[in-house]
């Protein structure tokens, strides 16, 4: 990893916030859509690179802002990835947004956002706090090859439902499927009955597929040929070179999807979910003027 002092660390507008306190990612996932060219990466992946400056210059924006809202961060790379454990970094952030009374929401695929529940619990006690778990892969077997460096789906719905246990609500990003892959009914539907377990509010699926992008493109193809012999010309043939590669089962597994969640009152949109996420209930601007 190597340490940059950034010039700012929120994005957005309109109320939506969010930040990458890293660029880059030590969890090793055969699919992740950061390593498309077109985010414009001049080091490699893995060498993590560190906004050493973040915790100030996020303190600095927040006491600018006059409205508050949730913060995101996660979008781009995780929060919790290995060197989390040293520098702490996103802990020291979530210290300033429970100081200044933001919401926050994370994305992640690890159980170190364990070791901040207790500041996630009093920033949802205060505010609000959503933690979003990415889940794709229910056999663990399978799961190690595809997520080779983040610990398995099995221990993130344990992380889940401790999550649950504390009052802290959860939104799964169920993404991507893998065609010919991971795009089973049984995967899909092992997945969900642990979300529907685990009490989680909603479901992010933009549909049962992946995309690939220049540079994503020629990693993936890399760990098919290193995994799953023959799968590469397999896409190939089906795919071509398009952005969108939809499961052929799709619009079996996507009704599948629809059904769980209207029957447990899952939000089951990506809109729907990017709603209540961005969602900062007016009760507590109220408690906090009055």
């Amino acid at each position: 990893m190597h340490f940059v002092d950034a010039k700012g660390i929120l994005s957005g507008s309109g109320g939506r916030w969010g930040m990458n306190i890293y660029r880059g990612c030590s969890h090793g996932c055969i699919y992740c859509d950061s390593r498309s060219r077109c985010y414009q990466f001049t080091h490699p992946f893995e060498d993590i690179e560190v906004k050493r400056n973040a915790p100030e210059l996020l303190e600095a924006a927040l006491r600018r802002k006059r409205k508050k809202c949730m913060i995101s961060t996660g979008s781009m790379s995780d929060p919790y990835m290995h060197c989390e454990e040293q520098l702490s970094l996103t802990r020291k952030c979530l210290e300033i947004i429970l100081r200044y009374g933001f919401g926050a929401t994370l994305l992640t695929k690890s159980d170190r956002v364990l070791r901040d529940i207790d500041l996630l619990e009093e920033i949802n006690r205060q505010t609000k706090c959503v933690v979003q778990m990415t889940l794709t892969t229910f056999d663990s077997d399978l799961c190690r090859v595809v997520e080779p460096h983040v610990c398995s789906t099995q221990r993130r719905i344990e992380v889940l439902a401790e999550l649950h246990r504390r009052g802290i609500p959860t939104v799964v990003w169920l993404s991507p499927i893998l065609p010919f892959i991971n795009d089973t009914e049984e995967n899909l539907r092992l997945i969900l009955d642990a979300c529907v377990r685990t009490g989680v509010k909603g479901i992010v699926c933009f549909g049962m597929g992946l995309t690939l992008r220049e540079g994503d493109r020629e990693y993936y193809y890399a760990a098919l040929d290193r995994h799953f012999p023959g799968m590469k010309q397999r896409y190939i043939r089906t795919y071509g070179t398009a952005y969108e590669l939809p499961s052929p089962r799709a619009g079996e597994l996507m009704r599948i999807l629809h059904e769980v969640c209207t029957a447990h009152g899952l939000l089951s949109t990506p809109e729907a979910c990017f709603a209540y996420l961005n969602d900062f209930p007016e009760k507590y601007e109220q408690i906090r003027l009055f």
